[in-house]
């Protein structure tokens, strides 16, 4: 598995969009670094045992593996929160299953966003403390939202997924960022372009 550090610090083209303004800011903020400190201690706690690397890093898989587990938590918050907005009372067990599964799939996409983090260069953990944050936030909303819905408070609960949803919509906009812009993504050293895989 490798990962590419050949990024440059500074724009040298002016944004086409304000979103890219924030970003740039995000990855440039010094005042960031005590939180990236923190987060070094969490991923490398998290990938101290090669093989646990190896398997939230996807190696078997040939490339990362936290873009597929995320996909659990955030496909079964919005089928909750559609069938919250579309629904009707027999559909509330639906939903708090639906945010309840969300929940514990998110540990498994947590663990392995963490492992991706250990790969990154200064500027990428930058951004990536706050997308955890923002995912963090998310998911303790979601938490709360389940625990309304178990209690019988189904509007508060539904209240609390459509702000949690929010939340890990942003988290999942810096995620993009990551992997799109920042290039950050573990992957088999065959796809590195200057090596290509010879059949």
């Amino acid at each position: 598995m490798t990962h590419d550090t050949s990024r440059t610090d500074q724009p040298t083209t002016r944004p086409r969009t304000p979103l890219a303004a924030p970003l740039h800011a995000i990855e440039s903020s010094t005042a960031l670094d005590p939180v990236v400190a923190v987060g070094d201690r969490v991923s490398g706690a998290i990938v101290a045992d090669d093989l646990r690397r190896q398997v939230l890093q996807g190696a078997w898989l040939g490339h990362a593996l936290h873009p597929l587990l995320v996909e659990v938590p955030m496909g079964t918050w919005m089928s909750a929160t559609l069938l919250d907005l579309a629904g009707d009372d027999a559909s509330r067990d639906g939903a708090r299953l639906l945010t309840g599964v969300g929940v514990l799939a998110a540990v498994p996409a947590a663990l392995s966003g963490w492992s991706e983090y250990a790969e990154t260069d200064t500027r990428s953990r930058r951004v990536g403390v706050v997308h955890a944050i923002a995912n963090g936030a998310g998911a303790g909303l979601q938490v709360a939202s389940w625990v309304a819905r178990r209690n019988g408070q189904h509007r508060l609960g539904a209240a609390l997924g459509l702000v949690a949803l929010g939340a890990v919509g942003a988290g999942g906009f810096l995620g993009g960022h990551l992997a799109a812009a920042r290039k950050v993504g573990t992957h088999d050293p065959s796809f590195i372009p200057e090596q290509p895989y010879l059949r």
